[in-house]
């Protein structure tokens, strides 16, 4: 208990002297603390994980609040009525092409990222965390099975139709890790979708000048993928852009379902469009493969833009212009959005936690980079 105090106040830098006792009755939680600072709860969480791009002001707001509230950001915040586990679980979709070992790696960046902020914040509050990957027919038993071994559960994008979750929400605390952000029995954590596609569609129709459009679509159930078409229809289409028909432009979210669409396009002979907006960074990396590969070049005859802003997108040749979305800090937040839901024993008051994006101009849109 000792060291979980001292790495709870060494974690806490640049404010006062943490309390680390407080009346256990009291059940304090990170909802109660931003709402005393008059900050957001993501907000919060980064002061609690630890993040550098923390104003100091707001550093020494936050540290002021969790000081009179007297909140433990450790294991003694939880497990208050006895019988916890000390383990949340973290369900994500397998990739479609298990059998392709490299396509199973590049898959995995932008989940091990979600992964690496739910550890960190389970680590610094003294959970284990369980993992699940699951298949799209057996969503349900993988998902029943995990809730028996856990004390709360993050469910990743299209891992879980929100019909569903209702009847998981009742069994445990469940927090919903991207989504429409429309669940009324768990709580959501995502990004600013319609912000972020918007810069890209105003850059691509107003700085570059392109009319003819293409978005690349993820996976038809995925609310991600489905808001930022959307908005980038919308966006596109009232600066006077023509948006080419989506069930041409849909992929899977991966380098190599997202080459196929182009491919497909390129061999049907039809004139191609001046910019193709992808869902994600690996959609991006797979466009740009496949139209190099048929002798175009990027972004001389068409411009590509993607999403994330994955390590590899600023190394690649062109550099991939893209939006930046804080991929760690959205597990480490909903980790604990849902381990203060577990302390608590109750659900949260606030049901969305929406997370800032950035637009990263670079090369691959005719650019010459940040």
């Amino acid at each position: 208990q000792d060291r979980a105090n001292h790495d709870s106040s060494r974690s806490l830098r640049g404010g006062g002297q943490l309390q680390l006792e407080r009346d256990p009755t009291s059940h304090v939680t990170i909802y109660e603390v931003a709402r005393h600072a008059s900050v957001s709860i993501a907000t919060v969480s980064r002061v609690l994980n630890d993040y550098d791009r923390i104003r100091p002001s707001t550093r020494e707001q936050v540290l002021r609040a969790i000081n009179e509230l007297n909140y433990v950001p450790n294991t003694s915040a939880r497990g208050l009525s006895g019988g916890t586990k000390s383990v949340i679980g973290l369900v994500f979709m397998r990739t479609p092409y298990e059998d392709d070992f490299e396509i199973v790696q590049e898959n995995l960046l932008f989940t091990d990222a979600i992964i690496r902020g739910v550890e960190r914040a389970c680590s610094r509050r003294g959970y284990s965390l369980l993992l699940r990957g699951v298949d799209h027919d057996n969503l349900g038993g993988s998902i029943d099975r995990l809730t028996a071994s856990c004390d709360g559960i993050i469910l990743l994008d299209r891992t879980l139709k929100e019909r569903f979750v209702p009847a998981v929400a009742k069994k445990l605390p469940t927090v919903l890790l991207a989504g429409s952000g429309k669940s009324r029995s768990a709580l959501t954590v995502m990004v600013d979708n319609q912000d972020a596609i918007t810069h890209v569609a105003t850059h691509l129709v107003e700085v570059h000048h392109h009319r003819q459009l293409a978005f690349l679509s993820g996976f038809a159930d995925s609310p991600d993928s489905y808001k930022r078409r959307e908005a980038f229809v919308a966006a596109a289409t009232a600066l006077g852009a023509t948006i080419e028909p989506s069930p041409e432009w849909v992929a899977d979210y991966t380098s190599l379902g997202a080459a196929r669409v182009v491919e497909h396009r390129l061999a049907s002979g039809e004139r191609m469009p001046e910019a193709i907006a992808c869902v994600n960074d690996q959609s991006a990396i797979g466009v740009i493969h496949a139209l190099t590969q048929a002798g175009l070049k990027v972004p001389d005859d068409i411009a590509v833009t993607g999403f994330d802003d994955i390590a590899v997108a600023r190394q690649m040749t062109p550099a991939l212009t893209t939006v930046h979305q804080p991929v760690q800090e959205l597990g480490s937040v909903a980790a604990d959005a849902l381990m203060d839901q577990v302390a608590a024993q109750r659900r949260p008051s606030t049901l969305n936690i929406v997370l800032p994006t950035k637009f990263i101009v670079r090369e691959s849109c005719g650019c010459n980079g940040a």
